[in-house]
């Protein structure tokens, strides 16, 4: 591989097994990320508030949300984050999760992981444009549907792709302050509702005559907690990685379950309304109940900025993914190109919004369990790659690492998977197929990039070394 164009993601400690992945050099340096923007755009790929929770209320009922909340997280986004921090500090470039399977498991199953956690990526993008107008129309009715509601998606979608092609460090910066104006009203009205609040509200399993919906409350949760791997992406453009980048998860992590907890027991425990009310939205009305009209305005501003900052995480992770990707060898070399202005990665980042305009037509409920499903699949092999890369190769030299043995390790990953299953296990007909057919598609490409690697029609990177054991 020629050495002016590439760089190692890592470099082992002396008389440690070496893993000489490599990936090709950013030729302009830009500004890196500091902590406080990277926990908040952790906090904005995963969450971005308590918008979009309500699902699980109305599906089954108070006792079960709140359960939900409370103990998914240790379940599935403990053990995800902890997985991220470490992977993402011993492989700390932009190939994320794909070095990770690729390194695990080799080439066609590293392409596959990239193909499965993109399509996720923007799929979820999707959704956010459709969530903030869904909150609109509640101040402005015209965008409830035909075609206002057609050309707002498309405007806004537009108009925040633009925002990230201006750079990573402004997107930063962003998602701290649309976290903080979002989060505001929540944490006001949790205070206000403190005295109208009756604890027996909260053990509630819902309202008779309510047919509880597990498919849809176990994929808003898988939802609203999931993602915490994304941010591997972007591992190339942190400053100090291998430091900053395990405080930023695990500070995002507490920040994500409070931020949906405290609302959600505030709002239950105070308000007594009709469980099928409960649908997205729902948490504006209940803080005119609680307070007024001019918190319910707040909370709906609210949702459109953190509709803002999901779509600007979310897109972000995407296209530097891409550049990762070609960085890799399993993308053609334009794929990495970044703007002369703003160093961003504009391939990815039109590549990237043109499949999420496409999916934000979709049945709201589709493109989340879409989301899932193809997720879910990328989860098992990140699962798998992690155990097997700490099998493969476990004098590595790991900046931060996970503390348990094996056995702890495998129960740890066993518990998330089973959920897995069982998130797969309930999709929908049109959600199977089209998940199959994206990932036949996925296979489809990585045999068709090979065949452009040998007949020369496209240039790529060097290839990458097969990683071995020093």
């Amino acid at each position: 591989m020629a050495e002016e164009k590439q760089t190692p993601v890592s470099t082992m400690a002396e008389n440690y097994e070496e893993i000489p992945i490599t990936t090709a050099k950013t030729v302009k340096k830009s500004k890196k990320l500091s902590l406080i923007p990277l926990i908040f755009l952790i906090y904005f790929e995963v969450a971005g508030g308590p918008y979009g929770e309500e699902p699980a209320v109305q599906s089954a009922g108070p006792l079960f949300a709140i359960l939900g909340f409370l103990i998914f997280p240790f379940i599935w986004s403990v053990p995800e984050a902890l997985i991220t921090a470490e992977l993402s500090t011993t492989f700390p470039g932009n190939g994320g999760f794909v070095t990770w399977a690729y390194t695990a498991f080799g080439p066609f199953w590293g392409s596959l992981m990239g193909t499965w956690k993109f399509l996720s990526g923007v799929i979820n993008i999707a959704s956010f444009p459709v969530l903030c107008i869904s909150y609109m129309e509640k101040l402005f009715p015209i965008f409830s549907s035909g075609v206002p509601r057609y050309m707002a998606i498309l405007v806004s979608t537009l108009l925040l792709s633009f925002l990230n092609y201006t750079g990573l460090a402004i997107v930063g910066y962003v998602a701290v302050v649309l976290g903080i104006v979002s989060l505001a009203p929540f944490i006001i009205m949790s205070l206000i509702a403190i005295p109208k609040i009756q604890p027996h509200r909260w053990i509630s399993l819902g309202q008779k005559g309510v047919k509880k919906d597990w498919n849809m409350f176990f994929n808003s949760l898988f939802w609203n907690l999931n993602f915490w791997d994304n941010v591997s992406t972007l591992v190339g453009e942190v400053e100090n990685p291998k430091k900053t980048f395990p405080k930023a998860l695990f500070s995002s992590v507490i920040l994500t379950c409070f931020g949906y907890l405290i609302p959600l027991m505030a709002v239950t425990g105070a308000v007594s309304v009709d469980q099928r009310e409960w649908e997205t939205g729902f948490m504006a009305n209940a803080a005119e109940m609680i307070s007024g009209k001019w918190l319910k305005f707040w909370i709906e501003i609210g949702a459109i900025l953190s509709s803002i900052g999901l779509f600007e995480a979310q897109l972000s992770t995407c296209s530097f993914q891409l550049l990762g990707m070609a960085e890799l060898a399993f993308l053609p070399k334009f794929f990495a190109l970044r703007s002369k202005w703003f160093n961003t990665p504009w391939v990815g980042i039109l590549l990237s919004t043109a499949i999420s305009l496409g999916m934000s037509y979709m049945n709201f409920t589709d493109i989340i369990s879409s989301a899932n499903f193809l997720y879910s699949l990328g989860m098992f092999l990140e699962l798998a790659s992690f155990l097997w890369l700490r099998r493969k190769y476990p004098l590595v030299n790991r900046p931060y690492k996970v503390p348990m043995k094996m056995p702890g390790l495998v129960v740890m990953c066993l518990i998330p998977s089973v959920f897995l299953v069982f998130i797969m296990a309930i999709a929908t007909k049109i959600v199977l197929l089209i998940s199959g057919l994206m990932t036949v598609g996925g296979i489809g490409w990585y045999f068709f990039m090979k065949l452009c690697k040998t007949k020369k029609w496209l240039k790529f990177y060097d290839d990458v070394e097969e990683p071995i054991v020093g």
